[in-house]
């Protein structure tokens, strides 16, 4: 009966996005008929081909990959050290800065975006690349995450790598970082969705159309061809793609970065 209820709870999550992909290939205007149909009763490939051609829309799938691809890779470098810097290290202070830190946790981002934007502007990094890039190039939820894994790790696998001779980055880099793979696969897949997915910062930052990522563009589009629901459908598609890949790349890594989270915990 469990299993049942299991597999009927997995059904149904699936069929917006089955539904999603039919519709996509449907000929313009069967998605809207009445009755609703799940299947295309011929599939075309027209809606994916206007996208790149006549909106461009490769164009804004190679922004938000720029941006996405750059956030992950060094919000895991940055957060990774100041998790591991403030686990391991002692230093005056530490405690007091990481609970100061903590509290930021409860703080909305919405408050941060107005002086965040006035910081950018005095910095002329307003409709650039990095005025999206930099404000996720640090989070303290990656820090806390970080940080309660690498507690974990005994002192005595770091003092005996000190004895021999190695420095702390070679510590970090050649001991922590392996050991701490499934979590920073968690953290990878969490901060890849997310800035993947982002549609107020870069709304905010970006004013020129040429440099607009994925989901502010769709937004856009979704304006202008309000009624063509197979080619939004289709855009929905390409944007989920990528997010999706990520995650089956990643998705060892990522059971075993719960899984063993769980055991600690």
């Amino acid at each position: 009966m469990l299993y049942a209820t299991l597999v009927i709870g997995a059904l149904l999550a699936l069929l917006p996005m089955v539904w999603m992909v039919s519709a996509s290939l449907m000929p313009q205007g069967e998605a809207s008929s009445y009755p609703p149909r799940i299947f295309p009763r011929a599939v075309t490939f027209e809606h994916y081909a206007a996208l790149f051609t006549r909106l461009e829309l490769g164009r804004f799938f190679i922004n938000s990959s720029i941006v996405a691809v750059t956030v992950t890779f060094t919000s895991l470098f940055i957060n990774s050290m100041a998790g591991y810097a403030f686990a391991k290290f002692h230093f005056r202070g530490r405690d007091r800065v990481f609970r100061l830190l903590s509290t930021g946790l409860v703080i909305p981002v919405q408050v941060a975006m107005l002086p965040l934007f006035l910081l950018l502007k005095e910095l002329g990094l307003i409709n650039t690349y990095w005025g999206v890039i930099i404000p996720g190039m640090a989070s303290i939820f990656g820090i806390f995450l970080i940080r309660q894994y690498v507690m974990s790790l005994p002192d005595d696998m770091l003092d005996a790598a000190r004895i021999d001779g190695a420095g702390e980055f070679r510590i970090y880099w050649s001991i922590v970082l392996p050991v701490i793979r499934p979590i920073l696969a968690t953290l990878a897949i969490w901060t890849f969705l997310s800035t993947w997915n982002d549609f107020m910062w870069p709304l905010i930052v970006l004013s020129e159309e040429s440099r607009y990522t994925l989901p502010v563009a769709l937004a856009n589009l979704s304006g202008e061809h309000v009624q063509d629901t197979e080619l939004m459908m289709a855009g929905s598609v390409l944007t989920i793609l990528p997010v999706l890949i990520v995650f089956l790349f990643l998705q060892r890594s990522y059971v075993q970065g719960i899984t063993v989270g769980s055991v600690k915990g």
